[in-house]
């Protein structure tokens, strides 16, 4: 019999985003996903055309989720299904059979992390549906302030207290001050009230090159140097972080030293999945790179490296050639996208033949086969990002190869606003 605080059968869930191959929901990543793609449109929505529409669509899918997840007070739904089970089974999203168990954070069992990025997504995409849907708009934010104050009241880690729903997939190893802090960031910008900037400013996160679905250091010190530019009095120490973030990715700057680079000039970080990496900081750097050209800004890195907004756009432009097939491999790690993309993807729905090819249920282990196999995936899962090549500039293109063949919602969704900033 499962405790009450992790299973409440009378919630409906359906909606939201596995977070890859799985079938499983992890909010945690999948809230980080939805504020990346609605800060892609705040920033670069004018650049989208007729994409922009879709780009919504995509974030009201994520927002619909979380409005769920968030309907009980005091209660956020940390993620749904058992990893254990699901990760043993190779099954179409269909067919899968797998326990649906959902892990929830309550005042006893506090999970902040998860909670204040679903504040900052939420907040976030309410400014995105502020002219298009105001009600909605306003529904959003709402919800916001509610989980963000559930998750600052009750402090503590989701990892602590529904660990076994999302260790050791997605445990927060940055601890969880750098989601409270962003998410009154989020909240600052979308509502300008002066305790959610007092909250940033009295609880300064240390980090300064650490970007993704698990530390939101980097990306606090861009978001918050948007309106620090315009008041000198409050550029202490935002602007300087972000300017050191520059200076610590930069191939030609003296302090370069947060990342390392493949002789082919992909960026990468230690871990696996390092296309996240490229992607997520490639965004931060196109967005400080409108803020920098918006202030007639630029940044000294030392030994006469003087960095232009101009020099971090084409910085992004050669991580995104390289991405998309201008490599040593003549590879694009797009799928779908060029004349030579990964074949044999970790992606369940992509590996297993559609209902339409195999009607009949596939049982856990039904799948296996196919994961197996040297074929191509018979599914194209056109546009999904995958994990990337190694540092050497090799790729194996195998299922097996998780860190390398498996694609991330949280790779693709700062890639948006990449594409969108370049155009």
């Amino acid at each position: 019999m499962l405790n009450m605080p992790l299973f409440h059968p009378q919630r409906d869930l359906v909606g939201g985003y596995y977070d890859a191959g799985d079938n499983v929901k992890f909010n945690f990543p999948m809230a980080f996903t939805t504020t990346m793609l609605s800060w892609s449109v705040l920033e670069f929505g004018n650049s989208m055309g007729a994409d922009h529409e879709h780009a919504l669509e995509a974030i009201r899918w994520g927002t619909d989720y979380f409005l769920k997840a968030t309907s009980v007070p005091d209660s956020v739904v940390g993620a749904v299904g058992d990893p254990n089970g699901d990760h043993t089974c190779w099954q179409r999203p269909e067919d899968m059979d797998t326990p649906r168990t959902s892990y929830v954070v309550t005042k006893e069992k506090p999970g902040s992390e998860v909670s204040a990025e679903i504040a900052a997504a939420l907040a976030a995409s309410s400014m995105v549906f502020k002219d298009s849907d105001k009600g909605y708009s306003a529904l959003l934010l709402k919800r916001s302030i509610e989980v963000f104050e559930f998750a600052d009241k009750y402090k503590g880690s989701y990892g602590d207290n529904i660990g076994s729903g999302v260790c050791p997939f997605y445990c927060d190893f940055s601890g969880y001050m750098d989601e409270l802090v962003w998410g009154a960031a989020w909240l600052y910008k979308a509502t300008n009230t002066p305790d959610y900037w007092n909250y940033v400013r009295n609880n300064i996160v240390s980090d300064v090159t650490e970007f993704g679905w698990d530390s939101k250091h980097a990306g606090i010190n861009v978001l918050v140097s948007q309106w620090a530019m315009t008041d000198p009095n409050n550029s202490n120490p935002f602007i300087p972080k972000a300017d050191q973030l520059v200076c610590s990715i930069l191939p030609e700057s003296p302090a370069q030293k947060s990342v390392t680079y493949s002789p082919g000039g992909l960026l990468f970080k230690p871990g696996g999945s390092n296309l996240q990496h490229t992607t997520s900081l490639s965004f931060l750097l196109s967005v400080y790179a409108g803020y920098m050209k918006a202030n007639n800004k630029v940044i000294d890195c030392g030994n006469n490296v003087v960095v232009t907004p101009a020099k971090l756009v084409d910085f992004t432009k050669g991580q995104v050639d390289y991405i998309l097939g201008k490599n040593p491999l003549g590879m694009s790690y797009m799928v779908g996208f060029g004349q030579k993309f990964p074949q044999k993807i970790h992606h369940r729905g992509s590996v297993i033949p559609s209902i339409d090819q195999h009607p009949q249920h596939i049982e856990c282990h039904g799948g296996d086969e196919y994961f197996k196999s040297n074929s191509p995936n018979p599914n194209l899962l056109t546009g999904a990002i995958v994990g990337g090549p190694a540092e050497n500039d090799t790729f194996e293109d195998s299922r097996s190869n998780v860190a390398q063949s498996e694609p991330t919602t949280y790779i693709n969704a700062p890639f948006v606003g990449v594409l969108a900033a370049l155009l």
